[in-house]
């Protein structure tokens, strides 16, 4: 399989820099007239699946809101990853997973393992036991031609203590991706954006600029996953501000806002096709 910086780029100079999310929030469902058990979830992710496949980048199923249906709930996010897969779309399961050792080892092989049925074309990871302690994955992701984001500048207010912080002259944030564009070096190649990302919130204002964190940006070759558009009240002015320079690598993901056009296939295409034509600006 090709490096999966390789084909997130085909998949954007196809489709637009847009990613949508599958997030299942009870109140969603409800808005769908489903109820909120099993067979309501896996009627909002067929639908999902239908009205996003072949039209985004990339999808973006929340493995929370399957999760905690227990084991039927998970038999759905597979189904959802393998639909997403057999109709040729981009999957990035957003799972926030990190650990150390045999156990960092395990989530690998569940995420980025061939033979596992969770497996998807990309994961994001949280890099706060230490940045090293996610090599199981990195090396995985390598082998498998898929991609991990690394989270390194998010907008909740609970994280600017931790991912500002600044450690030997740089800020953690800035350490990550850093770290990300190191991966991207080894990994090599010409391509415009390396199978390594970041993880950094639409919504963060001017922490980049504050931060100085454009420039290394852009050097990490790192393909950027911004939530926050639309629902949050992100949108391409802003993103557009918040990221100057780098904003040909980013990656804006919508959820809520085309979700909330459900639950007729149609509507929710319409929503999505409004959604590219609002970032469409942002290509390079």
């Amino acid at each position: 399989m090709a490096p999966f910086g390789v084909r997130l780029q085909e998949a954007v100079d196809r489709h637009g820099p847009l990613c949508v999310g599958i997030d299942p929030h009870p109140e969603l469902l409800r808005s769908w007239d489903l109820c909120d058990d099993i067979r309501g979830l896996r009627a909002f992710a067929e639908a999902a699946v239908e009205a996003f496949s072949g039209n985004v980048a990339v999808v973006k199923p929340q493995s929370a809101f399957f999760e905690r249906f227990g084991s039927d709930g998970v038999e759905v996010l597979e189904d959802t990853l393998a639909a997403l897969k057999e109709e040729g779309t981009l999957s990035l399961l957003d799972v926030k997973r990190g650990d150390i050792g045999s156990t960092m080892q395990a989530y690998a092989t569940a995420y980025l393992g061939d033979c596992s049925p969770l497996a998807a074309d990309a994961v994001t990871l949280s890099p706060y036991l230490g940045f090293e302690s996610l090599r199981p994955a990195y090396d995985l992701a390598a082998q498998h031609g898929r991609g991990v984001f690394v989270l390194s500048l998010t907008s909740n207010p609970e994280a600017r203590s931790l991912q500002h912080a600044q450690a030997e002259r740089q800020s953690i944030a800035g350490a990550v991706i850093e770290s990300v564009g190191g991966l991207n070096a080894d990994e090599g190649g010409d391509a415009r954006w390396g199978s390594f990302g970041v993880v950094i919130g639409a919504t963060v204002g001017d922490a980049l600029h504050h931060l100085r964190l454009i420039e290394p940006l852009v050097a990490s070759r790192a393909p950027v996953l911004a939530p926050g558009m639309g629902a949050q009240g992100a949108t391409a002015e802003s993103i557009r501000r918040t990221f100057g320079d780098a904003v040909g690598q980013v990656l804006p993901t919508t959820s809520r806002a085309v979700l909330s056009a459900g639950p007729s296939v149609r509507r929710l295409r319409d929503a999505v096709l409004q959604a590219q034509e609002d970032v469409a600006g942002l290509r390079p």
